[in-house]
Parts: structure tokens; sequence; C-alpha cells
């Protein structure tokens, strides 16, 4: 008699084409508890898969609503996710790459059937057909995205694009201006109608969309400083107002002199005109809200040529300003807080950059440094020996030894005293006794003395050393 199935344990039969097929009931991440249904051409291959269902219902894993294809998850992601949480311009960059690249190539497979070497495969192609490593690095991080997305709605189980290396992008050397060339870019600059928003870029290093996007309300002349609040972006080729890259870039800053009578004077002018809609500081002639590429593309590649110096990216000139402060010493916190990055090492890792000038001091400090003149104090004899080398040292050493032993010999301690018990002796004078010791002892220090400067000699002579002052202890 053949076993009864356990409620919930599931079935496996054979189709009439020959398939084997399983079913199970699971419960659906909107709560519905459904029949979910898998084909495989063999019986142990869909026991496979059957076993994998229960594994995933038996940890609480829901399965999905219905069967989605990448294509249509990544429309859904991108309305119902990035497009309320991201930022627009992010949206347009994740839309645009899953338009170009992900739907065309990967759009009809199933979500659930991705696998590493799907991916692989997509960047390989894409390399392959020229696109830059940069760009599909960018197609890589929208996939990653997606499929991050997917799996917090318990839709898959692993982020199949995380387990794939992209290629290595290296990117573009950053070269600031040094001071000299922007010294004379502001020459040129300070005369410019837009003078004010080229000085907020040279002196402060804002980004683009946040010179543009200064409200004259977030400007405070009498009390001497100006808020950061928000910025200009241009989406789908429409201009509009975003918030701030991250919640560091929301600063305020002070008002320096040279930007007070810009402001002040632009402020005098604008009362003259009818009121702007946007109230943005710096609009056309017009009155009209600036575009941001054509500000940075047009007008300051203008201004470049005009000062006769290189043609940099805008952006740039944020690298410039940070660089500068760190040459004049400004600390990398209060350097931080300028720019409005939300890490310190992304201002000194990313942003900082070292100046051949400063280089060149370094390396002359050390040059001076290590030509100083070392000489030998006269006051310690010690350092006489110390400029021996190792053989010199050892010969010094074996003869200093052999003189105090010789001198050990040979030294009388403290005055004889003899006692003339002796009948032959008892005919001697005491004085005459003394007077020859004295004398034995006057040449054995003669002995010691010559010995001493024998040694000292020599040594000298092996190692053509001179020295001017040597002195001696008898």
């Amino acid at each position: 008699m053949a076993r009864r199935r356990a409620n919930g344990e599931g079935t496996i039969y054979q189709r009439k084409d020959g398939r084997w097929e399983a079913a199970i009931y699971v419960t659906t991440t909107s709560g519905i508890r459904k029949r979910e249904r898998v084909t495989r051409a063999s019986r142990d291959e869909v026991s496979v898969e059957l076993t994998k269902i229960k594994a995933k219902r038996d940890q609480g894993i829901p399965a999905a609503d219905k069967s989605w294809k990448l294509g249509s998850y990544l429309d859904y992601w991108l309305e119902a996710v990035v497009k309320k949480e991201d930022k627009p311009k992010t949206y347009e960059q994740y839309e645009c790459i899953a338009r170009l690249y992900l739907k065309p190539n990967l759009g009809d497979k199933s979500l659930t059937s991705i696998g590493v070497q799907n991916v692989r495969a997509l960047l390989s192609q894409l390399l392959e057909q020229g696109h830059s490593p940069r760009r599909v690095q960018t197609v890589k991080t929208t996939l990653s995205a997606a499929l991050t997305c997917a799996m917090r709605e318990e839709l898959l189980s692993r982020n199949v694009a995380r387990l794939v290396e992209a290629p290595k992008y290296k990117p573009e050397k950053v070269v600031p201006w040094t001071v000299d060339e922007a010294q004379r870019f502001w020459e040129v600059a300070k005369d410019h109608r837009l003078a004010a928003a080229w000085c907020l870029a040279l002196f402060y290093g804002p980004r683009r969309g946040e010179i543009l996007g200064l409200r004259w309300q977030d400007v405070n002349l009498l009390g001497g400083e100006f808020q950061l609040i928000q910025q200009l972006q241009t989406v789908g080729g429409k201009l509009i107002v975003v918030s701030l890259k991250t919640d560091a870039s929301e600063r305020p800053l002070p008002i320096l002199g040279v930007l007070r009578d810009m402001l002040a004077k632009m402020s005098d002018e604008r009362s003259h005109r009818p009121p702007s809609e946007h109230d943005f500081v710096f609009t056309t002639v017009k009155g009209t809200p600036i575009d941001p590429r054509n500000f940075a593309d047009r007008m300051f590649k203008r201004l470049c040529k005009l000062a006769g110096v290189r043609v940099i990216k805008f952006h740039h000139t944020r690298h410039t300003a940070a660089s500068m402060l760190q040459l004049l010493g400004v600390s990398p916190k209060v350097a931080q807080a300028i720019l409005g990055h939300s890490s310190v090492t992304t201002t000194q890792q990313y942003y900082t950059h070292v100046y051949t000038e400063q280089v060149t001091s370094a390396l002359e400090l050390v040059e001076k440094k290590l030509q100083e003149t070392k000489t030998a104090p006269a006051d310690k004899p010690r350092q006489l020996v110390d400029m021996f080398d190792g053989s010199g040292s050892r010969q010094i050493s074996r003869q200093s030894q052999t003189l105090s032993s010789f001198t050990n010999k040979f030294t009388v301690v403290k005055p004889l005293r003899l006692e003339l018990r002796t009948p032959c002796l008892k005919g001697l004078s005491t004085d005459g006794v003394s007077h020859r010791i004295t004398e034995v002892d006057q040449v054995l220090q003669d002995s010691r003395r010559r010995w001493s400067i024998g040694v000292v000699a020599v040594s000298a002579a092996v190692k053509n050393i001179g020295c001017e002052e040597v002195e001696l202890a008898a």
C-alpha cells in the first residue's frame, strides 16, 4: 500500500508530454496561499526544485505573487522605488541604462533564472562592442541596485550581480589649477557680469548646482552669511530645483569682503527689475534661471580662454579650492565643512591634491637636514673611538685591555713599609730604601705614558685619522 503524503509535502507526477511536474502550496508576499508548479525534464530534477521551494517555505521566505521578467520588474522598480526614493538625476541615469542595455539583452529572462553566467556574458559583450569600462561598471551597478530591491521584497534569495567582477576602471586624473592659474582666471572673471558666481567657485568651491540654486532669501548681507540649501539641475531637458546631495551639503558660509561688494551691487540692480519667479541670485539677462550646462561649458570655458589658463572641468574648481586650503595649512575638518562633504576622508582622498611646489619644498628640507656638518664634541673622548670602523674598534679595544693589565701589575697602590728585622739589613737606613722605591715608581710611570702614547699613535696611523687634541690620564 502506497504511503499517504503529508499535508504540505507537495506532489510529483509525470505529464502527458513526458515531462515531470511538481506542485506545492506556498504563501506569497501579499499573504495569499497559492499552488506553485515547476516543470523539468526528469523526475530527479523536479525533485531538487521541489526541495528548494520547501526549504524557502520552512525558512519563512514567501513566494513571489507572479513570475517576473527582468524587463517588467525594471519598469516596476524605476517607477515604484527609484522615482519616489532617489533624486531625479539618479532616476534619469538608471532609466537610461535599463532602456539601452539591460532590457534588450536580459529583459525576456525570468527574474529568478538570471545567473552569474548571464551577467558576466553581458558585461563581456558590452566591452567587445567598444563601451568604456566606466559604462560597463554603471550597467553592473544599475542591475545590482534592481536585484537588491528584489531581495528586499523577497523575490530573490541572492544578488547575482554582486558575484560578478566588473572591469577595472581608472578614473581621470584631476590636475587642479595652480595658484598662479587661479589668480589669472580671477583677474578676468572679476569683471564678468556673474563675477560673484565665479568668486564662489574659486573661493568657496561649491558644486555647480549649488551656485545656480542660491536664492536671495538665503543671503544675509547684514549678517554676513549665506546658506546653501538647494541646487538647480537639468533632468529630461527641464530645469528643476532639488535638495542637496547630502545633509552635510546644507551649510552656512560667511560672506567674504570681495563677495559682499559684488552681491551688494547685484542687489541694487535687482531692485530696478521686476521680481523673479524663482528668486535666484544668478540669472540670465532676462531674469530666467541659467542652464547648468551653459554655465559650466560655454561661460566657464570662454573665460578660461580669455585668461589664458588651462581649460579644466568646472567641477575641478572644487578640487582647486580644496587643494589651496590644504596648501595654506587649513585643517581638513574645516575644509570638509566649507566644501560640504559628508566625510573628511572624501575631502582628503579625492579633492585634496599636492602641488609640485610643496613636493619641492619638502625635499629641499630633507636635503638641507642630511647635509648638515656633524662634528665630534671635544669634551667626549669616547666619540673618538666611535669614528673607527669595526676592525679599528676591535684593535683599540685589545690594546686598551693589554695596557690596563700591564699597568695594573706595576701600579703601587700604597707606600711600602718595611721592617728591617733581618740582621744583614740592619745596617741599611730606611731613607735609602724609600729613595730606591720612589725611583722605581717613576720609571714605571714613564713606561706607562710611553705605552699609552704608542697605542693611540699606532691606531691613528693605521686608519689615517688625525686628531687635533688627545688627552691621556696618567
